[in-house]
């Protein structure tokens, strides 16, 4: 089975920027479409952006024109690259393959606050 990873959360002010990191270890990580989804307390874990094997992407309406996705395949790493950041976006941000549900593994998340 594979291991998810993610890092580079942090405290920042409204309108700043951040770049998280995803190291995903496991073949059904490497070769199929990868995502980064956010959740906040008491909520469910919604997907931000989508990123096939081939680099083509999507984004949830509320972050569009302001994050990236982009993965690394030689290295199996993802990232997201958050810019224009607003207290709305203050969640745990987790990577796993697009459409993951509650029962796939998951990785402990790296905690995104954006102070206003």
């Amino acid at each position: 089975q594979g291991q998810l990873v993610e890092s580079g959360g942090d405290l920042v002010q409204a309108g700043g920027s951040l770049r998280l990191s995803c190291t995903a270890s496991g073949r059904i990580y490497q070769t199929g479409i990868m995502a980064w989804y956010r959740q906040t307390p008491g909520n469910q874990r919604d997907m931000v952006a989508m990123i096939t094997r081939g680099g083509d992407t999507n984004y949830a309406d509320s972050v569009k024109g302001r994050f990236t996705i982009s993965r690394d395949n030689a290295k199996n790493m993802f990232y997201l690259q958050m810019t224009n950041l607003k207290p709305e976006d203050t969640a745990v941000y987790y990577c796993n393959k697009y459409r993951a549900t509650r029962y796939d593994r998951w990785g402990q998340g790296t905690q995104v606050t954006v102070s206003s």
